[in-house]
């Protein structure tokens, strides 16, 4: 480079550097000094003359002449990082500035300073500091994907831009893993974030294969986030014309989250289920949209799971009638609205009255008679489901108890409670139970617990916990066989003592070969396990017989009564006349 263009290049340095650069004698006159360093030193010199650094520095930095006079050897450092504290006025009003002197002996006649504005480096420090911790705050730890705070503003951004632009649209998916909690609970909380981190890898890979290929229901920028816990979300712009294949992109979303996840040497299975919001109709802000898309979900899980449901209005509606049985229901459990029924059980060999299957009722004092179809859910999505099942089980221990000292050998040889999900899953339930017999005075024996075939089939730790229960000396009962995942090849891994067989092969046991010969198989598998069965549903007395030739144990249904309130069921009892209807 030639010497020319190499005091240019030196003298642009000089210039542009953002810096303060300044090159004095010993005794601090000024030989050079960048514009840079003539900005910054110049309110502390109100006459503009800027002649010897060291009487400029004077009233910030009065030793500062000693401390070069004492470096003696090139190289020797005069300071480090000196704070200058500097007042200077703008628009009115006084503000303190904060610079930093650096400083060095060059050589046997020269100084080097450099001058820096400490208070905007820490201005822009703090600038990118509060930077990095909003991004942190709008980012998902376990994820990396944009959480709940960046979903709310890009949804609040969508839309403010639908109220002034007639035709643009905004599809919002919320995506909730179906019985998430079962993975945490049978394989641990850190096989659980890795199947979350996996999903929210596949949420994000649509939502970059839609932006990538802009189909009709993704027609710009999609954005994948996870909301809390196992739900997840996807957004995107859409067009007017595009708003029904939204509908496709979900169905598609739902069969990439149902494929198995591979964690380890283990495959994990997961579906999910979708709320799908157009945003055809705005609501008011954010968050009530995000509520749109939650009842739309929720609604798909109540459906079954592992699909999705379009957001409507009468959505709405149903989560305020479902609100509305829940307060009900919170005050009926308190103030006596709820009532057990009770539905005979028969011996179909001798007739006899082996038990009852005890049911509750909710008489609301406005709406009448509320069915179970109706409350059942509402108790179990709100967490009263245990509340209610402890109510139903110390009623009906209490009601056999009674029957017992009334009936004498003419009572109900046990009484059957059935037991939810919440139930099982909770902790206390083997004490409740245990509570409830010894509260009551009901021998173990006399007690039968009942689980849905789909619940004792679920995992390992239901089945410890039906364990758990059976040496309390009560026995289980399979509710509704025929409907759920189990078999008749895996009967003998589940730790029942009886087996129901439901209503839609009891029906069919006059009419269809092909069911004789069901339930037929059923009867020989449990009988080889030393299980017994019971027939659900029995209408009519060809029913009866059938059932008790094809060797089934007991039977219950419309033929011997329906669900009966105590009274009424006490009545029943004290008229009944044992009778047998078999077929020879």
């Amino acid at each position: 480079m030639a010497e020319g263009t190499a005091d240019e290049a030196l003298v642009q340095f000089l210039y542009r550097a953002p810096i303060g650069l300044i090159q004095t004698s010993l005794d601090g006159m000024i030989v050079l000094i960048n514009p840079m360093a003539a900005q910054l030193l110049m309110p502390l010199t109100p006459d503009g003359t800027l002649d010897n650094l060291f009487d400029v520095l004077k009233a910030v930095a009065p030793g500062l002449r000693e401390l070069a006079n004492a470096s003696s050897r090139p190289g020797d450092l005069v300071c480090d990082a000196l704070p200058l504290q500097i007042r200077r006025q703008r628009a009115g009003h006084g503000e303190s500035q904060v610079m930093g002197l650096h400083m060095m002996r060059l050589d046997d006649t020269t100084l080097m300073a450099c001058v820096s504005d400490m208070t905007a480096a820490a201005r822009r420090e703090d600038q990118r500091l509060q930077s990095r911790l909003h991004g942190q705050k709008r980012t998902d730890t376990l994820t990396s994907l944009p959480n709940r705070t960046a979903v709310l503003e890009r949804i609040g951004r969508a839309l403010g831009r639908m109220q002034d632009e007639p035709r643009y649209r905004f599809v919002l998916m919320l995506i909730n893993a179906d019985r998430f909690e079962r993975i945490n609970v049978t394989l641990g909380h850190a096989t659980g974030d890795e199947v979350l981190h996996l999903m929210g890898r596949r949420v994000a890979a649509a939502a970059q294969e839609w932006e990538g290929s802009a189909p009709a229901a993704a027609a710009s920028a999609c954005m994948a986030a996870r909301l809390a816990a196992d739900e997840f979300v996807l957004c995107f712009d859409a067009s007017e014309s595009s708003v029904p294949a939204a509908a496709d992109a979900a169905n598609r979303l739902v069969g990439i989250l149902q494929n198995p996840y591979a964690i380890g040497d283990r495959t994990v299975h997961l579906s999910a289920s979708v709320g799908l919001v157009t945003g055809t109709s705005a609501p008011g802000n954010a968050e009530a949209m995000l509520e749109q898309a939650s009842l739309a979900m929720r609604e798909a899980k109540r459906a079954g799971g592992a699909r999705h449901v379009l957001f409507e209005p009468a959505l709405m509606d149903r989560a305020r009638q479902r609100g509305d049985l829940e307060l009900g229901l919170r005050t009926a459990l308190t103030d006596g609205h709820l009532f057990t029924v009770y539905q005979p059980i028969v011996d179909l060999a001798d007739g006899s009255v082996a038990g009852m299957e005890a049911l509750v009722r909710w008489r609301h004092p406005e709406r009448g008679m509320i069915m179970p179809t109706e409350f059942i859910e509402v108790a179990e999505t709100t967490g009263l489901i245990c509340e209610l099942g402890e109510w139903v089980l110390d009623a009906s221990c209490r009601q056999l108890v009674e029957w017992q000292a009334l009936l004498g050998d003419r009572a109900p040889r046990t009484v059957s409670v059935n037991l939810s999900r919440a139930q099982l899953a909770d902790s206390k339930i083997v004490a409740r139970v245990a509570n409830a017999l010894g509260a009551s005075g009901l021998p173990p024996p006399c007690l039968q617990l009942e689980v849905t075939e789909s619940l004792a089939a679920q995992d390992a730790t239901v089945q410890a916990r039906l364990c758990e229960l059976k040496e309390l000396g009560l026995t289980l009962a399979l509710d509704d066989f025929g409907t759920g995942f189990s078999s008749l090849a895996s009967l003998h891994e589940l730790p029942v003592d009886v087996v129901k067989i439901d209503r839609s092969f009891v029906s069919a046991v006059e009419t269809s070969a092909h069911h004789r010969v069901l339930i037929e198989s059923v009867v020989r598998i449990a009988q080889s396990l030393g299980m017994r069965t019971v027939a659900e549903g029995i209408e009519t007395a060809g029913e009866a017989a059938l059932l008790g030739v094809l060797g089934c144990n007991k039977g219950q249904g419309y033929l011997y009564a329906r669900p009966l309130p105590a009274e009424a069921a006490t009545a029943w009892l004290m008229s009944y006349k044992s009778t047998s209807v078999v077929l020879n």
